[in-house]
């Protein structure tokens, strides 16, 4: 077959998690960064997509068609190579918990791989902004990115920390889909779906939200794009402050929970616990077999 079993992923997942966490430190970074602007990237294509769709086909086709074009993200990511920090948080559970990597790599990979998706995200908002693009629309384009910034600020910690859950859930079984794949066309087609839905149920993804809120942050002193959003005074949450305590602090805690207990430790559970010693007994299985065989004509001579 042209897949992988769910066994055989979750053994691709632990080598990549072994990888992962063995890389240099300036490899680490560069792939970081990458990602935090491929992730940008999947916002931006999904913030020009809906900025008026709703008023054609409502909320829910609209939202479809964003999580559809925000795929662009993960795509670039599985596909051109970059270090997720969301999917991370599934592949180096998995490489630890099979005895791959210590605890102490694994925070470190995360810590040195969020900072490296922040940096990315950051550059992207930069250049995004500098380019002028959300003016496009008549203003449309930053309107929707002002009001999607505003909205992820206005949540209540629990929820969006639950969101994050749920979130990175989904994401990391577009990773494991996609790890089944052993073609592009198969990586896409596992790894679209599982994104679709996350961005099209409203679910909360800490380096996404690296883009869209510092975008909604630089907007928000733009006075043509608060104008078209109708946010004049209803932006008092939309500080970096704000933004860390109501949004990126819950979201990641979230995403961890979501992508490393609800993905990389049940999987590794269910395929991974106790394999090594499976494997042994199965090899020892021939030689008894062999051994009894030899030994019965001899009895019966």
């Amino acid at each position: 077959m042209n897949l992988l079993s769910p066994q055989e992923i979750a053994q691709a997942a632990s080598a990549a998690g072994t990888k992962k966490a063995g890389m240099p430190v300036g490899r680490m970074v560069a792939l970081a960064v990458m990602a935090g602007v491929y992730i940008g990237l999947g916002g931006n294509i999904c913030t020009v997509a809906s900025c008026d769709l709703s008023k054609y086909v409502g909320y829910g086709l609209s939202q479809v068609v964003a999580g559809s074009v925000f795929a662009l993200g993960l795509t670039l990511v599985l596909v051109a190579g970059a270090e997720l920090f969301t999917g991370n948080n599934m592949m180096l559970t998995v490489a630890a918990l099979d005895g791959k990597v210590s605890w102490t790599a694994v925070v470190r990979a995360w810590v040195i791989v969020y900072a490296g998706n922040f940096v990315g995200a950051l550059l992207l908002v930069w250049l995004v902004f500098n380019s002028g693009q959300w003016s496009s629309g008549g203003y449309l384009v930053g309107a929707k990115a002002l009001a999607t910034a505003n909205a992820k600020v206005s949540l209540s910690f629990s929820q969006a920390f639950f969101r994050g859950i749920i979130c990175n859930w989904m994401v990391c079984l577009a990773v494991w889909m996609s790890l089944a794949a052993k073609d592009v066309a198969g990586k896409i087609a596992g790894l679209f779906f599982p994104i679709m839905a996350f961005v099209a149920g409203g679910f909360e993804h800490s380096i996404a939200n690296m883009y869209f809120v510092p975008l909604g942050i630089s907007l928000s002193g733009v006075q043509e794009v608060v104008s078209a959003s109708g946010l004049a005074g209803k932006l008092g949450n939309l500080t970096w402050g704000g933004f860390v305590a109501n949004n990126l602090l819950p979201v990641t805690i979230g995403n961890i929970i979501g992508g490393a207990l609800f993905v990389g430790a049940l999987y590794w559970y269910a395929y991974l616990r106790g394999t090594p010693a499976q494997v042994q007994v199965a090899q020892a299985q021939p030689a008894q077999v062999q051994s009894a065989q030899t030994q019965a004509p001899a009895s019966s001579r």
